[in-house]
C-alpha cells in the first residue's frame, strides 16, 4: 500500500517476534566481533603472575566484609554484638597465653630430648658403638627371616644387595652412619630442591643439626655442626628464628597461634675459591662510539643450599611493605626452618630410612589419580579397614608461617 504523503510504499511495522529476533541477532553479532578478542585478552592477563597477585590482593579486601544486614540491625542488637566481640577478644587473649605455655612445655621437654639427640650424634659419627641391648629392636629383615624366605625371595635379596653395593663403597668396616644428614636432605623434597650437586661434598661433612629453644623473645636456633673440611673454617653455622605469640592489634581475630616473623643467618668464612654461593661470569661489552669490545668479569649469586644462611633482611618497621620477591623468599625460609625444627631434628632416623615421608602427599596423589570404582574395590577387599584409613588421614596442626 502506498503512502499518500511520500508517494512510496509504506514499510509494515515489525512484529514483536521480529523485534526480539533482531535484538538477539545484534547481540550475537557483537559477541562474535569482540568475544574472541576479549577471551584471548583475559586468558593472557590471567597467566600474568603480577595480574594474579594484584587480583588476589583486591579480593582479600572483600573477605569478611559485612553485608548491609548487620548495619540494618536495631541499635540494641548491635550493642549485644559488641559484647560478643569483646568476649571473643578475651578468648583470643587466653588462646595466646595457652600457646605461650605450650612453648614453655616444649622447652621443658626439649631439655630431656637433648640427651637422646646426643646419643644419636655419637652413634652417627662413630664415637659410640651401640651394644646388643641398645640394638635390640626388631627390623623388617628379621621379621621376614622369622616367616621364612622362599628360594626365589632369597635370590632376589642377594641381587638387591649387589645392586645396593654399587651405590656406595660402604662395607662391614664402615664406621658410624656415613652421609647421614646428606641422605636425609636428599630424601626430603623440601630440602632436596635446595641442594645442588656441588653442595653435596660439603654436606657430607655435616655431623649434626641441633635445636635450641629460647623464651624471650620466643623462638629457636638451628645449629649445623661440621667437621673440618676444605670449604669453610666455621665449625657451626647458625640460623636464628624469632616468633611472636601476641594477637595483632589491628587484626586480633586473625590470630592462629605462634608464627615466625623474623630470621637471621650467619657469616660463612669460605676458603679461597670455595664459595659455592657465588659464581663468576664473563660478559662482553662494546664501546658505543669506538666500537671496541672488552670482556669483564662479574660475580653473581649462585643457587646453593648455603644461601639458607643468608636470608633477606626483615624490615624493622612493621608498617614497611616488602616487595613480592622478598616476601616469597622469607615465606619459603620460614617454612623450611619450621619443618627442620618440627620434623627433621626430632625424627631424623625415620627420614634417613624414608619411613617418615609425608603420608598426606601420597594420599593427595592417590585422590587425584584415582578413578571411579576405586572405592568399590576397597569395599570388596576383605583386608580393607575404613576406620584405619580415616585415622591415617588425621594430622596435628602446625604453627602458622607468615
Amino acid at each position: 500500500m502506498a503512502d499518500p504523503e511520500k508517494g512510496t510504499e509504506a514499510t509494515p511495522a515489525p512484529t514483536q517476534e521480529e523485534e526480539n529476533m533482531s535484538e538477539d541477532e545484534v547481540e550475537v553479532d557483537e559477541d562474535e566481533e569482540g568475544g574472541g578478542e576479549r577471551k584471548e585478552l583475559v586468558d593472557k592477563l590471567m597467566k600474568d603472575p603480577q595480574v594474579l597477585a594484584a587480583l588476589q590482593t583486591k579480593l582479600r579486601r572483600f573477605l569478611g566484609t559485612p553485608s548491609g544486614y548487620i548495619s540494618s540491625l536495631p541499635t540494641i542488637v548491635k550493642r549485644r554484638i559488641k559484647a560478643l566481640k569483646k568476649l571473643q577478644l578475651q578468648y583470643t587473649d587466653l588462646e595466646a597465653e595457652f600457646y605461650q605455655e605450650v612453648h614453655a612445655l616444649e622447652v621443658k621437654y626439649d631439655k630431656m630430648h637433648q640427651s637422646l639427640y646426643e646419643k644419636r650424634r655419637l652413634v652417627v659419627n662413630s664415637e659410640h658403638e651401640p651394644n646388643d641391648e641398645e640394638c635390640d629392636f626388631p627390623s623388617d629383615d628379621e621379621e621376614e627371616e622369622d616367616k621364612g624366605l622362599s628360594k626365589d625371595m632369597e635370590e632376589k635379596a642377594k641381587i638387591d644387595e649387589k645392586e645396593e653395593s654399587k651405590v656406595h663403597d660402604f662395607d662391614e668396616n664402615t664406621k658410624g652412619i656415613p652421609e647421614f644428614w646428606l641422605t636425609i636432605f636428599k630424601n626430603v623434597d623440601l630440602l632436596a630442591e635446595m641442594v645442588q650437586d656441588y653442595d653435596e661434598p660439603i654436606l657430607k661433612h655435616l655431623t649434626d643439626i641441633q635445636l635450641k629453644f629460647h623464651d624471650q623473645p620466643m623462638g629457636f636456633t638451628l645449629e649445623f655442626h661440621f667437621k673440618e673440611n676444605d670449604y669453610f673454617t666455621n665449625k657451626v653455622l647458625t640460623k636464628y628464628y624469632e616468633m611472636k605469640c601476641v594477637p595483632d592489634k589491628e587484626d586480633p581475630f586473625g590470630f592462629e597461634g605462634p608464627e615466625i616473623f623474623k630470621c637471621k643467618g650467619c657469616t660463612i668464612d669460605w676458603k679461597k675459591g670455595k664459595n659455592v654461593t657465588v659464581k663468576t661470569i664473563k660478559k662482553k661489552q662494546k664501546h658505543k662510539s669506538r666500537g671496541a669490545v672488552r670482556t669483564i668479569t662479574k660475580t653473581v649469586q649462585n643457587d646453593s643450599f648455603f644461601n639458607f644462611f643468608n636470608p633477606p633482611p626483615v624490615p624493622e618497621d612493621p608498617d614497611e611493605e616488602m616487595d613480592d620477591d622478598t616476601q616469597a623468599l622469607l615465606t619459603a625460609d620460614f617454612e623450611i626452618g619450621h619443618y627442620i625444627r618440627e620434623r627433621i631434628v626430632p625424627r631424623a632416623i625415620l627420614f634417613y630410612t624414608g619411613e617418615a615421608l609425608d603420608d598426606e602427599d601420597f594420599e593427595e596423589e592417590e585422590g587425584e589419580e584415582g578413578e571411579e570404582g576405586d572405592d568399590e574395590e576397597e569395599e570388596d577387599d576383605p583386608d580393607y579397614d575404613p576406620t584405619k584409613d580415616k585415622a591415617a588421614k588425621g594430622q596435628p596442626a602446625e604453627c602458622k608461617q607468615q
